[in-house]
């Protein structure tokens, strides 16, 4: 996997300034949270090669937005939109194995979801132990994917790192970049 690249301390500052400007302006974000809970999802199917383990399924996010989850070599998947399955985000994962917190958080401004935060729960060694990230992917049909990862473990305001990384990036990502690492960089210091 390629290197992610870093937020420089430049960046955060830029990133409070402007989270200062948008609340002055009247266009401040809000968060609404949805639960995801697979038994009550449909399940799409199971991938090539996986005839024990894996999946996909179909949930229901923020106003019925489609939320489409894969477990595949023990390794999630989270996308979202109507052509979820087909969108960058269907692709990404971590590259340890991994499993996601059932609480999504839905960025809005206007009551228009542009962005989700997810805490995934990375694999840091054999003996069980998991990290904890903040994955932040845009939502724009097309372009949806991952676009920053905060090591909750090595900022403890991992949540705040989040939500300006989601409000400052989401809607101007290139997917064609790595998502970026924001804060101490933690798990992700290759």
């Amino acid at each position: 996997m390629a290197m992610l690249s870093r937020v420089s301390p430049g960046l955060a500052t830029v990133l409070l300034l402007w989270s200062g400007a948008a609340a002055v302006s009247g266009q401040e974000a809000e968060s609404v949270y949805t639960t995801i809970e697979l038994p009550t999802c449909v399940q799409a199917g199971v991938p090539d090669g996986e005839t024990t383990f894996g999946g996909s399924w179909l949930c229901r996010g923020h106003d019925g937005i489609p939320v489409y989850i894969v477990e595949g070599d023990l390794r999630m998947f989270v996308s979202f939109g109507n052509n979820a399955a087909n969108e960058p985000s269907a692709g990404q994962t971590l590259p340890n194995f991994n499993s996601i917190n059932d609480r999504l958080e839905w960025r809005m401004r206007f009551g228009i979801p542009f962005a989700t935060i997810l805490r995934w729960f990375p694999s840091l060694d054999d003996t069980g132990r998991t990290g904890s990230v903040l994955i932040v992917t845009q939502l724009e049909p097309g372009a949806t994917c991952q676009i920053a990862r905060v090591d909750a473990q090595a900022n403890s305001d991992a949540n705040v790192l989040a939500r300006q990384a989601a409000d400052l990036l989401a809607g101007t990502f290139d997917c064609a970049n790595q998502p970026q690492v924001i804060g101490n960089p933690g798990i992700f210091r290759y």
